[in-house]
């Protein structure tokens, strides 16, 4: 329903985020303004440290980063805990829709390891992208990071909880 609203919202006004419609600051600037933290990957060829937004609550997991289309490199977004309202780990479900920028979806197990890896997704694709088995935490990367930085499942995960 909200995913609906936003998306006719971005169709009665196609270059401005759903928030500057409303008048209030754009998308990346709110982000900005809740801050950052630490992501570290350890694969086989050293750690990899990105600074990411979280999504902790139910609304700010569903928004995600759609929209988005200031990402950095060493930026993304870590959804934690998944799932937001807390409870055992579950099976993830993502998709694309009103995602301008492909994405590598890490999906993290409670361990901290990366169960799997949807790397370069397909922007604005309605298409779900599953993690094939529960997961505590997801990790957003601009696509195609995981490949060059030679991130890999098994490879584990951390930051400040």
């Amino acid at each position: 329903m909200i995913r609906s609203i936003i998306l006719a919202a971005a169709l009665a006004c196609p270059a401005l985020t759903l928030a500057a419609c409303k008048g209030e600051a754009p998308a990346a600037s709110a982000a900005t303004a809740t801050g950052t933290i630490p992501v570290t990957v350890t694969s086989a060829n050293g750690a990899h440290v990105f600074n990411v937004e979280v999504a902790r609550t139910a609304e700010q997991q569903q928004r995600g980063l759609m929209f988005r289309t200031d990402l950095k490199p060493d930026g993304g977004m870590i959804f934690a805990p998944y799932p937001p309202e807390g409870g055992p780990p579950r099976a993830a479900s993502f998709w694309m829709e009103n995602t301008p920028t492909a994405l590598d979806i890490l999906f993290i197990r409670p361990d901290g390891t990366i169960a799997t890896i949807a790397e370069n997704t397909v922007p604005f694709s309605q298409a779900k992208i599953e993690s094939g088995e529960p997961v505590s935490a997801v990790l957003e990367i601009v696509g195609g990071r995981a490949a060059e930085l030679g991130i890999a499942e098994g490879d584990t995960v951390s930051w400040t909880k």
